[in-house]
């Protein structure tokens, strides 16, 4: 990475912020960018990069002529967490959109499980029952990052096992937004234990080789998720709502050993 693109993104990261936290307002103009060279200590460049990126997101939109502009929340990227984070602050419902998450994992999963139990190696099996021993381990301590990490591992070599690679480009960029709403709900106690259950049963569906059991214990699993995400997930003021972007603390996507889906 260029030094102008590592300015660039720092620059994007601390505009956007800024919008978070209400120094910038919807559909009005930013400064200029000779303003916010001179006010950053970045050149213009720079700053235009800054601003591409964000527009790339919808999160400003440039008018020629007259200037740069926040876009209202709802115009933002869904698939990007930090977004994703600030849309459901600014919604009447703010788990309107994890909700949306929810059903979009619903559609996915659940036909993932069934090609898995159809598909899985030796292999395959052997790693899904080391990150469920992992998710035990990690639930006794409290360990809610490395249960989190185990837990998306288990996810996604099951996605491995089903060998589609479409399917895993589809897939990959809910893989970070997954992270962040694991990281609130599983430092529940009883969501950690629902979640080995499920877990559990979606590893013997497969292990069986039935497609059928796969894709009701992944239903099942997803259903449970939502029941803890509203049961759990009521303050206003929980950490999911704080992380701003760059945060160096969102875990990155765990492939379990795997470079990707394989051909079957």
């Amino acid at each position: 990475m260029t030094a102008r693109r590592s300015l660039a993104e720092g620059l994007a990261q601390q505009l956007l912020n800024d919008i978070l936290e209400g120094r910038y307002l919807t559909n009005v103009p930013l400064p200029s960018e000779t303003d916010l060279a001179e006010s950053t200590g970045v050149s213009r460049l720079t700053v235009r990069e800054a601003i591409k990126e964000l527009a790339s997101k919808d999160v400003v939109r440039v008018e020629q002529g007259r200037g740069t502009f926040v876009n209202p929340p709802t115009s933002w990227s869904v698939l990007d967490p930090v977004l994703l984070i600030a849309r459901s602050a600014h919604h009447t419902d703010r788990l309107a959109l994890p909700r949306q998450l929810i059903e979009a994992r619903r559609v996915v999963e659940v036909a993932v499980a069934e090609l898995a139990a159809e598909r899985r190696t030796h292999a395959d099996l052997e790693e899904m029952q080391r990150q469920l021993d992992l998710m035990r381990t990690t639930a006794s301590t409290s360990d809610v990052r490395g249960f989190v990490a185990a837990d998306i591992a288990f996810h996604q070599r099951v996605l491995d096992a089903a060998g589609n690679n479409f399917i895993t480009a589809l897939f990959d960029p809910l893989s970070r937004i997954m992270q962040l709403t694991r990281h609130q709900t599983s430092a529940h106690a009883p969501v950690r234990a629902h979640a080995i259950e499920h877990h559990q049963l979606i590893l013997h569906a497969v292990r069986r080789g039935s497609s059928t059991k796969a894709g009701r214990a992944m239903r099942n699993h997803m259903d449970q998720t939502e029941k803890d995400m509203d049961t759990y997930v009521l303050d206003p003021g929980a950490s999911i709502l704080a992380i701003r972007a760059g945060d160096d603390d969102l875990p990155q996507r765990r492939r379990a050993g795997s470079s990707g889906a394989r051909t079957s």
